[in-house]
């Protein structure tokens, strides 16, 4: 299996602060990779790194073999889709004109060369995310889940292989944190798209992730099959916490447990 990304020797700093020290990572091509650490760790800073909202200090990030520091913006995009955890729409801009703004990267001026291919793009994307039947509606009139489920409608319609999620369940009910978790396996396993997302919820990364990349002080502490890195050990040496876990379907489980406030 290939590598979409490979980052070499990547540092970053806010003003004095270093965040990111001397980071080198590969991450597979056709697999669904979660970032996962503490608060402070540096994973948030390497997402923004990776999708070209931040620069590095130093150090290069490749993208199927490319330094995307040399790539333009809309060829990028044409690679690459983001969602961010914040989003914000006009209030009266409709499900179907949100998501049409994906296919922004492939267009010149403003200008479709295609139409008909931009509306068959935009029908699929909206089909996948099962929004078709709110396409007329006003995005702020949404739940939040349904909310969610456009931004990544309109990410699908940019028509790449390539989906960054940041913290995509995040303020989210239970119910709506899975449909999008299972919205995220389909897109890897029925249309192949190699997916590369943050998470808090360790549990939902174990089940939902074939790779996971544990951060600690802006550094990879350990990466590899969630059953083999996720232990007690790591939960301790990551987070500072002494989790019980138990093996449900042949992959770790943590348990709820209890913590002391210093």
């Amino acid at each position: 299996m290939a590598d979409v990304f490979e980052i070499k020797n990547l540092y970053f700093a806010y003003d004095a602060n270093d965040v990111i020290k001397g980071l080198s990572v590969k991450i597979p091509e056709g697999k669904v990779t979660t970032l996962i650490g503490a608060n402070g760790c540096g994973k948030s800073t390497l997402f923004n790194l990776m999708t070209k909202n931040l620069k590095p200090k130093s150090g290069r990030i490749f993208l199927q073999n490319q330094d995307i520091s040399e790539m333009k913006i809309r060829d990028f995009a044409k690679k690459v889709a983001i969602v961010h955890q914040y989003n914000t729409a006009p209030n009266d801009i409709t499900v179907e004109k949100l998501i049409s703004y994906g296919r922004t990267p492939h267009q010149k001026f403003g200008i479709s060369s295609d139409r008909k291919k931009d509306e068959e793009i935009i029908r699929h994307a909206m089909a996948i995310t099962n929004m078709t039947k709110h396409k007329h509606k006003p995005v702020s009139k949404l739940s939040g889940g349904q909310r969610q489920r456009v931004w990544i409608a309109m990410a699908l319609a940019q028509d790449t292989k390539i989906l960054f999620l940041d913290e995509p369940t995040t303020y989210l009910d239970i119910r709506y944190q899975l449909q999008i978790l299972k919205l995220v396996r389909t897109l890897n396993e029925k249309y192949g798209m190699t997916i590369i997302m943050v998470l808090h919820d360790i549990n939902q990364s174990l089940y939902y992730s074939d790779e996971i990349i544990a951060m600690k002080e802006g550094m990879i502490f350990a990466q590899g099959k969630p059953e083999n890195i996720i232990t007690a050990n790591l939960m301790k040496n990551i987070y500072g916490v002494n989790p019980e876990m138990k093996e449900i379907d042949g992959k770790p489980f943590i348990l709820p447990m209890e913590v002391s406030y210093v």
